[in-house]
């Protein structure tokens, strides 16, 4: 057997001779490496050698093999004004374009050294073995490769899943397809580790196959903490691949003084890739099982919808549990509880669906549940983060159900809505609550020709119906004309007339008292008028960061006169039915403060604050021993860009002193801290309570969080929960408090990364 050898640039003729010799291979005159070409496959390595009988190649050094595909595609030539404009033009009858070769490549493999028998397609590689395929990295000691199927064997063996950072190792790992394979004394990590990192935690396991869907089937396997084993499965199924597929979430447990210990095992279906289905199997000792499924669906970004339902047969829902009741100042009696809620938002041609669904069977369920992976307080967050729009407040005994749709155009809108109202009250009596089945309106505004006036209108058409007592069709035409009055350049002033006109067709449900008449309709006119001006200054600043601050100075004085009118003869189902007189004088001032600045050497402005202040007078006769208002007042502060505070509060001026004030503050930093407070009083309605809400960065990957709901006016606190995360990058443990008048709960949920859920923290009640 003769032997060549080709060293450097230069085309020697033994270079060349085994070249023609194989009628496969080329080397470029301008490489420092030889290169081979064979079909599908480009082989490249510091030093090749060519063996003629059987045809092969030993190559040496910085080895890379590639399998790429070659395909034609045509380009259409384009005119230099095509070009400059970076439009695609139009191709000129007969006229051809350019073809381009494009290449792309499907896998590659690298190696110290190479070993290719050219017929069998076979390739034995040592030292630095790496394989580039479908999004797999696989390393290894040496490894034999089958080309013509790309399978193989490989001895000390890593694969790498980038899409969701899965990590394997193996003593053996045997390549068994395009994505599958089997391991040999190895172990599994669902998150990314550094070079030479000890996995905070696995699973090992003596034998393991990769399915072509993305599941690991592992055999006599233990779970592992640092590499050292603490539980052991004969046989277990894990998810490796980076999409949504079917499977066990991890377990939260919890302990309860009332609902005893409690455990939850959800379980993930993967329906199809735009819906899923997780069913939640709670079970409670003191209670039964709370089972709960959540379904949900998405289409695109603005067609999407979330539904969930829990069931129990609740074994505390007995008048002999006294102890039950009387802690939880309880009133329902039925064993049969459940909710059901869901939110489902769409567009098509043109208009915006939103249905809104709650749902429940009494009015304690939601007030009981409110923590857990179905409780009151995740589902809230979860709806608000998906929809933007959450759930009612849980003490809420008339919770509404709707489907909404709306119609936009350029001045107007067209909006309908189905109303249902699920009735939880402890007193139904007559009369019920109110569906509107349906309601429809329409507004907008227009200007007049040429004119500066502009026509307005809002016109509803609502059914309202209920189950007992006095319900309508009702019909609210209400058109506007709005026009600016020219005074001077420093003032603005506008004027408005309204006329609304109210039919109604009323109608008797079930044991409705309803004396009057079967029609009614008032004809109510409205006159608006303000004036006021602005006036703005900008002040240098010579601080850090600060070079000028602008203060928005605007009074106004506004008028409002709606005649009195007797509506006694109409039924009250709204504002729109009972619309008192008014003759009032509005005087008001609003301050807005803006700064401006630099930062990193860039441009900057940002609100800084604000102070509002205003007060009414009242000319009707009736009203004159207490003719004034109380003084409103609402001040903002944001010294921080990160820190903002809110202060308002009515003044009686008549020796009541404050009738209501409130308090607001946030403050939030890039390490992810966060503090909420608010603080609400009014002596009207007997509120006084206070609530408080931190998410805290701790060291050494540790987080907590805490939120407290106390009513200052009852000495009683409505909620408090405490929560520490320890949050090392593959893994997580959360231990939670949930307290309420009537109940202590501790959770504990474990959590691995990329395994059952997307990998995240999430604070329920917080």
């Amino acid at each position: 057997m003769k032997q060549y050898r080709g060293v450097n640039p230069v085309l020697t003729l033994s270079a060349m001779i085994t070249a023609l010799f194989a009628g496969l291979f080329f080397l470029p005159a301008d490489s420092l490496a030889e290169v081979v070409n064979a079909e599908q496959w480009d082989i490249s390595a510091d030093k090749m050698t060519r063996y003629e009988n059987p045809p092969s190649i030993i190559a040496e050094g910085n080895v890379i093999l590639q399998k790429t595909r070659k395909s034609e595609q045509q380009v259409q030539p384009q005119s230099r004004w095509d070009s400059l404009l970076e439009e695609a033009a139009e191709p000129d009858e007969g006229e051809e374009g350019d073809t381009v070769i494009r290449t792309e490549t499907l896998t590659t493999i690298k190696a110290d050294w190479v070993a290719y028998d050219i017929n069998l397609g076979a390739v034995k590689a040592r030292g630095n073995v790496f394989i580039n395929v479908a999004g797999d990295e696989l390393t290894a000691s040496r490894g034999e490769v089958d080309l013509n199927d790309e399978t193989g064997t490989f001895t000390d063996a890593v694969i790498v899943r980038h899409d969701n950072k899965v990590h394997l190792e193996g003593r053996v790992i045997e390549k068994t397809g395009d994505i599958t394979y089997r391991i040999e004394d190895g172990w599994i990590i669902t998150c990314k580790l550094e070079e030479g990192e000890v996995p905070p935690w696995s699973f090992a396991a003596k034998d393991a196959d990769i399915s072509e869907g993305g599941y690991a089937i592992l055999k006599h396997t233990t779970f592992r903490i640092k590499n050292v084993p603490v539980l052991y499965t004969p046989w277990m199924v894990l998810p490796v691949k980076n999409t949504r597929q079917t499977g066990f979430l991890f377990p939260a447990a919890s302990i309860s003084d009332r609902d005893g210990f409690g455990i939850n095992l959800p379980l993930f279906l993967n329906l199809s890739p735009s819906s899923d289905l997780t069913i939640y199997p709670e079970y409670l000792s003191n209670r039964g099982v709370n089972a709960g499924v959540e379904f949900r669906y998405i289409m695109d970004q603005e067609s999407k919808g979330s539904f969930m339902a829990n069931y129990l047969y609740d074994d505390l829902s007995d008048p002999s549990e006294v102890d039950y009741y009387r802690d939880g100042n309880y009133s329902h009696t039925n064993k049969d509880r459940y909710w059901l809620r869901g939110k489902a938002d769409h567009d098509f041609a043109g208009w915006i669906a939103r249905l809104d669904l709650d749902v429940v069977s009494d009015r304690d369920y939601l007030v009981e549940f409110t923590s857990g992976l179905t409780g009151f307080d995740h589902t809230h967050d979860q709806f608000f983060d998906m929809f933007g729009r959450g759930l009612e407040t849980e003490t809420v005994d008339e919770r509404r159900n709707t489907l909404r749709l709306l119609k936009s155009w350029r001045n107007m809108s067209l909006n309908a809505e189905l109303l249902g109202i699920n009735d939880v009250r402890l007193d139904k009596s007559s009369p019920t609550p109110l569906w509107k089945l349906p309601s429809i309106n329409h507004s907008g505004l227009i200007p007049i020709g040429d004119t500066l006036i502009d026509l307005s209108w809002f016109n509803e058409y609502v059914n309202y119906w209920r189950e007992d007592g006095v319900g309508a069709h009702r019909v609210d035409i209400f058109p506007q004309l709005t026009a600016p009055i020219p005074l001077t350049e420093y003032l603005e002033a506008t004027a408005g007339i309204g006329v609304r006109d109210t039919f109604y067709m009323i109608e008797d449900y079930g044991d409705s008292t309803w004396t009057g008449s079967d029609t009614e309709n008032r004809l109510l006119y409205e006159l608006d008028a303000q004036i006021g001006t602005t006036l703005m200054g900008d002040f240098d600043l010579n601080l850090k960061n600060v070079n000028a601050w602008r203060h928005i100075f605007r009074p106004y004085v506004a008028y409002n006169f709606i005649p009195d009118e007797d509506q006694s003869d109409l039924p009250q189902f709204d504002t729109v039915d009972l619309i008192e007189e008014s003759n009032m004088v509005t005087y008001g001032i609003d301050n807005f403060f803006k700064i401006f600045g630099n930062r990193n050497s860039r441009p900057y402005e940002r609100e800084y604050g604000y102070f509002k202040i205003f007060q009414g007078y009242d000319l009707r006769s009736e009203a004159s021993d207490k003719p004034y208002t109380p003084i409103n007042v609402k001040i903002g502060y944001n010294p921080l860009a990160r820190l903002s505070m809110i202060y308002k509060t009515e003044i009686d001026v008549y020796g009541d002193g404050a009738i209501s004030y409130g308090f607001e503050g946030a403050y939030s930093n890039n390490r992810g801290d966060t503090v909420f407070a608010n603080y609400r009083y009014n002596k009207l309605e007997n509120i006084n309570s206070v609530s408080l809400n931190t998410k805290i960065n701790l060291v050494y990957n540790f987080r907590a969080a805490y939120l407290i709901e106390r009513s200052l006016e009852d000495s009683q606190t409505i909620q408090e929960n405490i929560a520490l995360v320890y949050n090392p990058a593959c893994w997580s443990v959360e231990l939670s408090s949930h307290r309420t008048h009537d109940e202590q709960k501790f959770m504990l949920i474990f959590r691995l990364a990329n395994i059952g859920n997307p990998f995240g923290i999430d604070l329920p009640g917080f």
